[in-house]
């Protein structure tokens, strides 16, 4: 009796596919070192040299996957809007849970944002990453107030959106959070109060 031929397994597509994993799992390590070091250190000293070897590969590694230092920034700035995406994810109109969320995500990723701005005059380079920064916040605000500014006039409504962004800036975590040693539990007290304050008065 011929019995019948059984194909072998495309060990070629799974070998591209498990290929492919691992250089994603690499360039994601790569970006989670440069992030670390980008929290840690300036700009200027964090050389391709360092993340590589970090990293445990070399530096045509990185440069085959990113192109140059500037490529991982971005790599990283791509991350860093991913993050502070889900972790600012609310209910729009909802105070308490905005306040709580950007207090939360502040509590994550301050380090690497207060040193990136604290570059920024210098490096144009970072002064990209800030000012993009600026208005990710700024249509985030728009959205979780959405229902307090929508019927304003234009002027009161830039007024108001003006209040609320500054109330929840970095830099009001910062002083709360930093230099007067507030749990994150009072500097959301805070900001709801700020925030409160804003609308009531507008």
């Amino acid at each position: 009796m011929n019995r019948a031929k059984t194909s072998p397994p495309p060990k070629r597509t799974y070998n591209q596919t498990a290929r492919a994993e691992a250089a994603e799992a690499t360039a994601e390590r790569i970006v989670e070192v440069f992030y670390g070091f980008m929290t840690d250190d300036w700009y200027d000293n964090v050389s391709l040299e360092k993340v590589a070897k970090a990293a445990g590969v070399t530096v045509p590694t990185v440069l085959r996957r990113f192109g140059s230092k500037e490529g991982l920034l971005e790599a990283t700035k791509e991350k860093m809007e991913r993050e502070v995406e889900a972790r600012r994810t609310v209910k729009p109109g909802d105070v308490t849970a905005a306040v709580d969320a950007i207090v939360n995500d502040y509590e994550a990723a301050a380090g690497i944002m207060l040193r990136i701005l604290a570059q920024e005059d210098r490096l144009s380079v970072l002064k990209e990453l800030t000012d993009y920064g600026r208005k990710q916040h700024r249509e985030w605000v728009e959205l979780a107030f959405a229902p307090q500014l929508e019927g304003l006039k234009p002027a009161g409504r830039e007024w108001t959106l003006d209040g609320l962004i500054a109330a929840l800036d970095i830099y009001v975590w910062k002083v709360l959070r930093i230099d007067r040693g507030r749990t994150p539990a009072e500097v959301a007290r805070h900001m709801r109060n700020l925030v409160r304050g804003i609308l009531e008065g507008r």
